[in-house]
This record gives structure tokens, C-alpha cells and sequence, in this order.
């Protein structure tokens, strides 16, 4: 996994409203970064610009992997995922739930042991067959992970992950996280608790003002 990001000079207006200005950072490969602020402050809008989801006003999004840049297509957007603070799932299993990722990239092979490992992963493999609908908030959070995780993406996003997650979903949440970041994946992610963004670790960033500043600690 070599994928790379770098986001410069990036600026969103909504209305009359300025939410980024001027933001630059590099994002390495391999790497965890916790974007902290207060609610409002644009964090989500970041996130979505980042993923290819929301054009920038002005500025660039870049990845490269291996030094090459790489075209904005399904390629790279397979590659790349966003977990919302609030996801949607399938009045199925939570087994569907995860293997449906699978199979509309036609990524059958072997599809069952990927979904185990990746509910296994996340802590729901003894859930497998309950009704996805009947989980927790925090749980539901969980599923959302295991579903991103089991198409094997380079770059994952989480905007607030534990966000009216109670407080042990939190916290095997953030576990989560840290196990991902073993895993050699990169974690790009906001929360507006400080805390929190401590206790994770990795590389601290603050949006003030709509600018992107990389916090001394």
C-alpha cells in the first residue's frame, strides 16, 4: 500500500459562507491523522473533498502511489472510502451488510472468509446472523467499519466514527482504529474531542479559521 495524498491550496464557499481557505497538507501513506475542531468549523466538508466526493472551489487533490499520479477514476475511488458519522444499512444480516461491498465490485472470491474476518475484526462475528436493524447505535458504527474494511481499502476516512456512540462502543471504536492503523492502512479522521484525538495518536491537525494548522501537540 503506497498511496499518497496531497491537497493543496483548497478553498469551499457555500452561499456567502467561507468554510476552507488556502488548505494544504500531505497525508503519507501508512499514516493516522486526527483532524480536530469545533462543530461547524468544516472538518466534514474537508473529509468529503478529500474522498472525491465535493469539488474544492479552488486548489488541487492529488494521489500518487509509487511517486505516479493517478487519473480520478473508479480505480482510485475503489481504493478510498468514507464512513459517516450516521450509515444506512440493509434490513438483512450484518453478514449481507458487509458482503454486499463484495459483490457489486463482483469480488466473490472467497467473499465468505473475507466477511467473517472483517466481523471479526469489529467484534460482531458472533452477530453474524442477527438482523443488522436490531444493533446498537455503537454497534451499527462497528458494522459500518467492517463493511468498509472488507473491500480492502488504501485510505479510510471516518467523519466523528463515535459520534452519539455510547461510551464502551467508543472505546472498542477507537481500538478499532488503532488495529487499522497496524494493519498499514491510513486513517484520515475528525472528531471534535481533543481527547480523543489524543488518545488515538498519530499526527494532530486543527482547522481554525478555515485553514488547516498542524497542532504542536
Amino acid at each position: 500500500m503506497s498511496l499518497e495524498l496531497l491537497i493543496s491550496n483548497i478553498s469551499k464557499r457555500y452561499d456567502h459562507t467561507t468554510v476552507l481557505t488556502d488548505c494544504s497538507f500531505k497525508f503519507e501513506s501508512g499514516g493516522i491523522y486526527v483532524l480536530t475542531g469545533p462543530n461547524g468549523s468544516g472538518k466534514s466538508t474537508f473529509l468529503r473533498i478529500c474522498a472525491l466526493l465535493e469539488t474544492p472551489d479552488s486548489g488541487e487533490v492529488k494521489y500518487c502511489s509509487d511517486g505516479q499520479l493517478l487519473a480520478k477514476d473508479i480505480s482510485l475511488r475503489r481504493r478510498i472510502t468514507l464512513l459517516l458519522p450516521k450509515i444506512g444499512v440493509f434490513n438483512t444480516s450484518l453478514f449481507n451488510n458487509v458482503a454486499y461491498g463484495l459483490k457489486i465490485r463482483n469480488l466473490g472470491k472467497n467473499s465468505a472468509l473475507r466477511v467473517a474476518h472483517a466481523l471479526d475484526f469489529v467484534g460482531l462475528l458472533t452477530k453474524k446472523n442477527q438482523q443488522a436493524l436490531t444493533l446498537s447505535s455503537g454497534e451499527t458504527q462497528r458494522l459500518g467499519i467492517a463493511r468498509a474494511l472488507v473491500v480492502e481499502p488504501e485510505v479510510i476516512f471516518l467523519d466523528e466514527p463515535t459520534a452519539s456512540v455510547d461510551v464502551r462502543n467508543t472505546e472498542i471504536i477507537e481500538d478499532i482504529i488503532r488495529k487499522i492503523r497496524k494493519d498499514g492502512r491510513s486513517i484520515i479522521m475528525t472528531t471534535h474531542d481533543m481527547y480523543q484525538a489524543r488518545r488515538i495518536g498519530g499526527k494532530l491537525l486543527v482547522i481554525k479559521d478555515g485553514k488547516i494548522i498542524d497542532h504542536p501537540g
